[in-house]
């Protein structure tokens, strides 16, 4: 910007008068955040579900100048929440132009940057930094070294420049030191190894780094917050104890306490906007089962709990259940694509990859599992959205020996007529908040819920090939009994297994 100030000189000036502010970067982070907090705006926009848990522990750790780290499970938002940290820092920093590590004019850090202060003093010409590039972050992995994080010699800059080792303008210097005057994160904290976590200890706690081979400190200006699976701890490395004990917060993320918090996050990260000439509606059931799948995953005992179920599960759900849709409608060119609950089942390459199992799940089957929670999701809905509403017409039609062949592929006008043959089935669809006078594919999405729902609750049975029929009988268990006088005759087994009875 032409107003900003171009030189040394120009910048002491503009400091004093106020116009430019100058202050380390925590200080900076705690203005603006006070700043936003007294204006009341959006701390955090886009993080759903963390107003009352997360974001308050998070305002405290910047209120505190803490360095932190957020621990949780996979798909929490984690990353996300540390990148809208560069959201509080200041829109543009004067820095020392050409500066690998962006240093401040008024008290340069590298030796190269002192020498130009020194020759030009006040003329020495300064740039401006963009908030953007003063976020740095780096995703721990085991081959990281104390080079790429901190710094080394470099020998190649000795021989261009016919440089000493021992001098400081051959420093190689890392990701952290360019990192200065801004924020570092370290997604995965403890994939980091232990030593490479050691080289961390200075800076988080004497706010100063030491490259190998020089005995020069740099006291950089610099936010270091950090990310963390708690089952990594355990899997696949730790943090190590020193280190946990010089971060200042330690915050805990969590999934969605709620469907509707859940259905929010997915509707905002979801890819909803399709091409092809084909409008999309998604009825409130559909987003709200392909939720309650997750739901439902987290707190079924074949799914590892330590390793969590993403929120990446309902979104790739989501879209992918909408695809099916999508596909079905250019097939029987129908203008508008609409999810039916048989879409759901349809998806199950979204789910199978998006959580571990335990023993009892391996065995089970990652399809077989994923189609049981998908069934408990919809009868969720189901009971939720048919409180009031009398089955038992429908579940009499097919207890009566009635059956019905459905797929996925059925246009909704197949779908329609194909079910109207069934006694109170279009009208029941009508408790799923769709009219009568609705479009076909949105009464078909309504029939194909009813039916879904009541195979999920056993009040009737569905084949593998989706023939609907009337609910299973189950079997009383028998055993052949011998007596005198008696034939050979199997009779139920009651009460104590040492007594019959006929």
């Amino acid at each position: 910007m032409a107003s900003l100030p171009t030189s040394l000189g120009q910048l002491r000036s503009a400091i004093a008068a106020g116009t430019v502010k100058h202050r380390p970067v925590k200080d900076e982070i705690r203005e603006n955040l006070i700043a936003r907090l007294r204006a009341g705006d959006t701390l955090f926009p886009g993080i759903i579900g963390y107003d009352e848990s997360v974001v308050p522990q998070i305002v405290n750790a910047v209120l505190s100048r803490h360095n932190f780290i957020l621990l949780g499970l996979r798909g929490q938002a984690k990353s996300r929440i540390l990148r809208s940290l560069a959201t509080l820092l200041d829109e543009q920093i004067p820095v020392m132009p050409g500066c690998e590590i962006h240093d401040d004019p008024l008290s340069p850090l590298c030796a190269a940057c002192r020498a130009r202060a020194r020759t030009e003093g006040d003329d020495v010409a300064i740039g401006w930094l963009s908030r953007e590039a003063r976020y740095v972050e780096k995703l721990a992995t085991p081959d990281v070294t104390i080079a790429d994080m901190i710094g080394d010699l470099d020998p190649i800059k000795a021989a261009r420049t016919g440089l000493h080792l021992a001098d400081e303008l051959t420093m190689h210097y890392g990701l952290l030191p360019r990192a200065n005057r801004g924020i570092f994160a370290i997604n995965e904290l403890p994939d980091l190894a232990g030593k490479i976590q050691v080289g961390l200890f200075n800076i988080l706690q004497e706010g100063d780094v030491q490259i190998k081979g020089y005995p020069v400190r740099l006291p950089l200006d610099v936010l270091m917050v950090f990310s963390a699976n708690p089952e990594d701890y355990t899997a696949r490395g730790k943090i190590i104890t020193p280190l946990k004990d010089r971060i200042g917060s330690e915050i805990r993320t969590h999934y969605a306490a709620t469907r509707h918090e859940g259905m929010a996050i997915t509707a905002q990260e979801a890819w909803m906007k399709r091409s092809g000439g084909i409008d999309l509606v998604i009825p409130d059931f559909v987003r709200e089962i392909v939720e309650e799948v997750a739901f439902q995953a987290r707190q079924d005992s074949r799914v590892d709990k330590r390793s969590g179920v993403s929120q990446r599960l309902p979104i790739s759900l989501l879209e992918n259940v909408v695809s099916n849709a999508e596909r079905r409608a250019l097939a029987a060119s129908e203008p508008v694509a609409v999810p039916r609950v048989t879409d759901v089942y349809a998806a199950l390459p979204a789910i199978t990859g998006k959580f571990e199992l335990e023993y009892e799940g391996e065995l089970r089957g990652a399809d077989n599992v994923a189609r049981e929670i998908i069934r408990s999701a919809v009868g969720s809905v189901f009971n939720g959205t048919f409180v009031d509403a009398d089955t038992a017409r429908v579940a009499e039609w097919f207890d009566l020996g009635g059956t019905l062949q459905v797929d996925d592929t059925l246009s909704a006008k197949d779908l329609l007529n194909t079910t109207a043959v069934v006694q109170g089935l279009h009208e029941l669809s009508e408790h799923a908040g769709i009219d009568r006078g609705a479009p076909e594919p949105l009464r078909a999405a309504g029939v194909d819920f009813v039916l879904e729902g009541l195979y999920a609750l056993k009040k009737i049975s569905r084949s593998e090939d989706r023939r609907f029929s009337g609910a299973e009988q189950p079997r009383r268990q028998t055993r052949n009994v011998q007596a005198e006088g008696m034939l050979d005759r199997e009779l139920p087994l009651r009460g104590d297994k040492k007594k019959y009875y006929n």
